[in-house]
């Protein structure tokens, strides 16, 4: 009888996670980098935006996924150009496994790094704003579906440039444009979870969100195998 080819999939998917956070967290490399970045980001927003609270409950949100957007690439770039480097890359692409698996691992982990940095960034910005407002249910979904869209592009767009010259700038070039959609949306819901609106103009960006998060997260899994081809 022919075994289900899902448990080798899945086994996959977490062997590469596996190797990513055992790798990251004896190294420390990836998340320090990216720690440092968003809270310098963060004092800098705090000493340059020296506002009222009505208009700092406005621009919180803009601040927010600024800092979580230039992390998550440093991130990805990091995360690709170290397996590259390295030359583990070349060695998942050998491995006798369906190649969306690694997209999938890749992915996974990288979404566990950006959610470990937001998870000190966002007391930290509290602290700070003295907002305490960014830890209901409502906004942390909305940064939690927003660290995916970006994430689920970010990890494919990361693959596709790792093989150039000019990685660290083709990056962000080829990201940024692609995932304005979700950096929009995520900071228009983001915004109105902050001030207190309704749910009927909360609903239009978040379902947006929820929208490219599954397009986009779709689309990387058929092509991942033909980008990293190339």
């Amino acid at each position: 009888m022919v075994s289900s080819p899902h448990p080798s999939f899945f086994q996959a998917v977490a062997a590469v996670v596996r190797k990513d956070l055992t790798a990251e967290f004896r190294s420390r490399e990836l998340l320090s980098a990216m720690l440092v970045f968003s809270l310098l980001v963060i004092l800098i927003f705090n000493y340059a935006l020296e506002l009222e609270l009505g208009v700092r409950e406005k621009v919180a949100a803009g601040v927010l996924w600024a800092t979580f957007a230039f992390a998550g690439t440093l991130g990805l770039n990091r995360s690709m150009s170290t397996e590259k480097d390295r030359g583990c890359l070349d060695g998942l692409l050998l491995a006798p496994v369906d190649r969306s698996a690694i997209f999938f691992g890749k992915a996974i982990s990288n979404l566990v790094f950006m959610l470990i940095v937001e998870a000190i960034v966002l007391p930290l910005y509290a602290l700070l704003y003295n907002e305490g407002r960014i830890f209901q249910p409502g906004f942390l979904a909305v940064v939690l579906l927003g660290s995916i869209g970006y994430i689920a592009v970010g990890t494919l767009l990361s693959a596709m440039s790792v093989q150039t010259r000019t990685r660290d700038v083709l990056l962000p070039i080829l990201l940024f444009p692609v995932a304005i959609p979700v950096l929009l949306s995520a900071v228009k819901a983001s915004t109105g979870f902050l001030t207190g609106a309704e749910m009927a103009e909360i609903w239009p960006p978040l379902n947006l969100l929820i929208v490219y998060d599954i397009i986009f997260t779709a689309v990387a899994f058929m092509v991942f195998d033909a980008v990293v081809e190339e």
